[in-house]
């Protein structure tokens, strides 16, 4: 017997639940998605560091938000500490992050699955992909503790979400364990069915710190990290204003949710790098136990000591992963900072060689993961792969790293396959539009040899993108694209928080619009004589406290929310570089969005050079946009295949 789903999500880490909410969003039809997982008590799990956000990432958990995703809303309900990252800096590379209660959240996004009637939880391993005329129509999945019988599940789409899990191999010195994640068995079956049907897979690594017990540290002697005095949440939802009520807005919230608490700070030693070297030999990654390649930019304390070898010390942040004790009653402290996989016996001296750890107690030894992923040339932006229609890609199996690299990816496959499903043109997001449509298009046209990582830099148009306005650029887009609902013509479920979502935004442009009409008409003191505003606020000194100082007299303004004000500000300290800047993206919008036929005759192609037609042939990209940031290809190269593509279009005239 089989059962029929619209859209069949396998896994439920970040970008599974990501996925599985997206389509749900876009769906609205009870039982519409499966959301396939090993162990639903796992569903939402922080397999390694206990927090969201920070830079680059931030603005991705934002705009997941603005794209109705349920990332922000979890972590808003969860957070212990809030900071917003390079605030000394401008607005456009700062980062929000949230130190979380670990257990909460995951209990958390497990509560709003359920909410859904939409999303239903089938326990079990995906052992089979069942491929019909390339294209996906179901899958086979073995239910736990029922070796050989087979649940098959048939939907019009399936998003493979696997994480670290696909053939995952734990290493502590030279004890080797298969698995994806402390204490949980790995996916075996699905690598070889991926194999089986002829993609082409890769081997990564990743890894995590030991725990400590709080109870067995010097705690207060050490430096005190602290959250921001005024935390600000990732959701438009969360903890709305006085201002929102007043406006019709039924809905408040207390944020944040959870009481906040410090972190602290110690670091490593030269005695600690010392002992490192000289069991360099006990590590995996060193003795050839690992050779696959690890995430550069989150290195394990061995990488650390190797590259940065001039280096005294290195600094290591104490984290605590809960505000509830375990059942043991220990309090659980995550070393940010000291990722390793050397053996237990040296971790514990690493360990206790930190100021403030000599008598630390290690809950937990850390470890590196390997496991598969698919090499990323094989998806397009959409994540759909090119091999099979309906067959999506997210999360670490594209070679990336990192919770919100995964939900961005997530929710991008679950719109996207939830738009297959019913017939609709799968939907890319450009460059310029959001952090997340980076992220795709770098994977889609680069090679990765590392676990890819989001990073302000990676932004061209970062000025755009910045984290405060995620809401501005992306809110119209949730809607036309479906994820406020209203695509699906026997979708027949209400969502009381979209609908609130809607009239969020609706109230957030209303206040920014009326902010920038009184920020373009006031003038104020300047000395002796009156100035426009807008000249104040180009002024790096002027703040947002003093800009609502000089607006005070607006009637027309009301009460307004904290974040509207600073995004009005910000646009207007901005305003000539963002201005240049949306030139720009209209400059090159032409040749970006210029789609490449998909059969171009090889006599046409011939006229390349024999690099850009292997990049062509590698990574078939959709527009000249994506094929300009190609490995060997040219912008000579873009210019000749525009002239290419005209030429085969008067020819099929």
């Amino acid at each position: 017997m089989s059962e029929r789903f619209s859209v069949i999500v396998i896994g439920g880490g970040h970008a599974g639940v990501e996925a599985a909410w997206a389509a749900a969003n876009v769906l609205r039809q009870p039982g519409s998605v499966a959301l396939v997982t090993l162990d639903p008590d796992k569903i939402g799990v922080m397999s390694c560091n206990p927090a969201i956000g920070g830079l680059a990432k931030g603005q991705l958990v934002r705009e997941i938000d603005a794209l109705n995703g349920l990332m922000g809303l979890a972590t808003d309900a969860t957070g212990i500490q809030f900071r917003v990252l390079n605030t000394s800096k401008g607005a456009a590379v700062r980062g929000p992050r949230a130190q979380c209660d670990k257990h909460a959240y995951a209990r958390e996004v497990q509560r709003l699955v359920r909410e859904r009637p939409e999303i239903v939880v089938v326990p079990g391993s995906t052992e089979r992909l069942l491929i019909d005329d390339n294209t996906i129509v179901g899958v086979g999945v073995a239910a736990p503790g029922q070796p050989g019988r087979e649940r098959v599940l048939l939907a019009d789409a399936v998003v493979l979400t696997t994480g670290t899990f696909m053939r995952g191999l734990m290493h502590t010195g030279d004890q080797q364990t298969p698995g994806g994640r402390f204490g949980e068995a790995p996916a075996v079956g699905i690598a070889a069915e991926l194999r089986r049907l002829g993609f082409e897979l890769g081997r990564l690594k990743t890894g995590t710190p030991p725990r400590l017990d709080r109870a067995s540290l010097d705690w207060d002697s050490l430096p005190e990290q602290l959250g921001d005095a005024a935390p600000e949440p990732f959701s438009d939802l969360s903890g709305l204003s006085g201002d929102a009520i007043a406006s019709g807005l039924a809905y408040a919230s207390v944020f944040p949710a959870l009481p906040q608490v410090s972190c602290r700070e110690t670091t490593t030693t030269t005695g600690i790098h010392d002992l490192i070297r000289a069991n360099l030999d006990r590590a995996p990654m060193y003795s050839g136990q690992i050779s696959s390649a690890g995430p550069r930019y989150c290195p394990s304390i061995e990488d650390k000591v190797v590259r940065f070898a001039d280096r005294a010390a290195h600094g290591v942040y104490l984290e605590p992963e809960s505000l509830d004790p375990d059942t043991h009653g220990a309090h659980w402290i995550y070393c940010n900072g000291i990722s390793t996989s050397l053996p237990a016996d040296v971790q514990q001296r690493i360990v206790r060689g930190m100021p403030g750890c000599e008598r630390a107690r290690i809950l937990r030894f850390g470890y590196a993961v390997e496991y598969d992923m698919v090499r990323p040339h094989q998806i397009a932006a959409t994540c759909q792969t090119k091999r099979f229609a309906g067959l999506f890609l997210a999360g670490q199996i594209n070679c990336t790293s990192g919770y919100e690299e995964a939900a961005g990816q997530g929710l991008v496959a679950g719109l996207n396959a939830a738009r297959h499903a019913l017939g609709l043109d799968l939907i890319t997001i450009g460059r310029d539009e959001a952090y997340i449509g980076v992220l795709l298009d770098d994977l889609a046209t680069k090679t990765p040899v590392e676990p890819y990582r989001m990073f302000t830099s990676r932004a061209e148009h970062r000025l755009l993108l910045r984290a405060d306005n995620a809401a501005d650029r992306l809110g119209p887009r949730a809607a036309e694209w479906g994820l406020m609902g209203g695509l699906n013509p026997k979708g027949d479920v209400p969502d009381e928080r979209t609908a609130l979502r809607a009239r969020v935004y609706e109230r957030r442009r209303e206040q920014l619009a009326a902010m920038e009409r009184a920020i373009a008409a006031a003038r104020v003191s300047d000395g002796d004589q009156k100035v426009l505003l807008a000249e104040v606020l180009r002024r790096p000194e002027t703040t947002t406290e003093q800009m609502l100082g000089f607006l005070a007299g607006f009637a027309a303004i009301g009460t307004l929310a904290r974040g509207v004000a600073f995004t009005a500000h910000t646009n207007a300290f901005y305003a000539r570089y963002i201005d240049r800047a949306r030139a720009e993206v209209r400059r090159l919008r032409e040749v970006e969005h210029r789609p490449i036929p998909a059969m171009l005759p090889d006599e046409l192609l011939a006229h390349l050079r024999s690099e850009a037609r292997a990049a062509l042939r590698k990574f078939t990209p959709a527009t000249l946009g994506q094929a300009g940031r190609l490995e060997g290809f040219s912008p000579a190269d873009v210019g000749l295949l525009r002239v290419l593509i005209e030429k085969h279009g008067r020819a099929k005239r």
